[in-house]
């Protein structure tokens, strides 16, 4: 009796032993690390969907002030539907072509709110008006959230990336997910991003 205790305690003892150490070389890594890029390509996207929604009546308290620019107005609401219409699923993200299609649609409604904050600069009662001062607060605010997003999502994406292409992750992700494939992250989109601003005085 106390043999087969003895043996079936040492199964055990080799099944725990197996487990920990298939838990602790990283089987687990390349599954994991992809559900946090997801988890952080969503939150991308909550904080952009949030920006659209304060889009409307941001161009609806400027246009009352300033109706005649009617072009910057119907940039914004031409950049806000593109934006919107471009849509990026998780399991789209492995598509460079697509990533950077939503990408430039993002950048191109920043690029017409950036316009319009120009805009408003021209309209002291707008400027002064407490229902655009409380939209452009939340606007700003999002954007700090897009940021910080997106911060979080490259982050996120270089870990899971890095995992792919070194040893053991490769090793692994090559035996056991061999569907998996690196994320792109986000690049400027502003050309010449990369040089300082020229101020002029």
């Amino acid at each position: 009796m106390s043999n087969a205790i003895a043996k079936f305690a040492g199964r055990l003892a080799m099944v725990c032993a197996l487990g920990f150490g298939l838990a602790s070389c990283g089987i687990n890594d390349v599954p994991r690390q992809d559900e946090q890029v997801k988890a952080a390509w969503a939150q991308v996207q909550n904080e952009y969907q949030r920006r659209a929604d304060l889009v409307p009546n941001l161009v609806a308290t400027v246009k009352g002030y300033a109706a005649h620019e009617k072009d910057t107005l119907t940039a914004v609401i031409a950049a806000r539907a593109k934006a919107t219409q471009v849509t990026l699923p998780a399991s789209a993200l492995n598509d460079p072509a697509q990533f950077k299609k939503y990408e430039q649609a993002q950048g191109q409604l920043t690029q017409a709110l950036g316009k319009l904050m120009v805009v408003s600069e021209r309209y002291p009662d707008l400027k002064a008006n407490q229902n655009f001062l409380a939209l452009q607060a939340q606007l700003e605010g999002t954007e700090n959230r897009i940021t910080v997003a997106r911060r979080d999502y490259i982050a996120t994406v270089q870990v899971y990336n890095t995992n792919l292409r070194t040893i053991p992750g490769k090793w692994i992700a090559g035996m056991l997910y061999p569907d998996a494939k690196p994320y792109p992250a986000f690049e400027a989109t502003q050309p010449n991003a990369q040089n300082a601003p020229k101020v002029q005085f």
